[in-house]
């Protein structure tokens, strides 16, 4: 185990001005690609550019998207959030999908820093057992069936409602009704 998120600031897990609740707002602002025209290390963000940055705006109108060639120097993409915070990614020798993919991560992060996560509880004698999960006591046959199975999910016992039973009790009169009516008839 590794002691580097020791050197992290530490916080709490909050949603920007509670983000996806009710509606979603796209916290990146603005995004700027710098990069090379003739340099090598710049060429998978050419391609970029080429290829795939028109369709990139138009499916997202709201982030402003800057393109900015410099002679001699290393490709990156720089993403600044609404919360005012700046990213930074180098781009050196990165090919077309891999800035696609780095361009995608910018666009859906909220842009808070990254922290290591504290809890509203502290305990100084853990669990040994781990945290508990939905699964923690199924069965792990559960993990090779097929689904939707009606052998595992038959209804466990429900009581009967009051109309069911007194559906019950008027049948059973209805029955003893028609049974005296045949000794009658006898």
């Amino acid at each position: 185990m590794s002691n580097s998120h020791l050197f992290m600031p530490s916080g709490f897990l909050r949603a920007p001005l509670q983000n996806g609740i009710g509606r979603y707002v796209c916290q990146l602002q603005r995004i700027t690609i710098k990069f090379c025209k003739n340099n090598g290390s710049s060429r998978g963000v050419r391609e970029f550019i080429e290829n795939d940055l028109l369709d990139f705006a138009k499916n997202y109108p709201g982030i402003v998207v800057y393109v900015k060639p410099r002679r001699h120097r290393t490709p990156c993409l720089s993403a600044e959030y609404l919360n005012g915070e700046k990213h930074y990614v180098s781009c050196h020798n990165y090919t077309r999908d891999e800035v696609i993919k780095w361009i995608n991560l910018l666009r859906t992060q909220s842009g808070n820093q990254i922290v290591r996560l504290m809890k509203l509880m502290h305990t100084d004698n853990p669990s040994i057992q781990g945290p508990w999960s939905p699964f923690t006591n199924k069965d792990p046959k559960l993990n090779v069936t097929e689904f939707p199975n009606e052998e595992l999910f038959r209804p466990i016992y429900v009581p009967k409602t009051a109309t069911e039973k007194l559906k019950e009790i008027f049948e059973e009169r209805q029955r003893n009704l028609s049974s005296l009516d045949e000794k009658r008839a006898e």
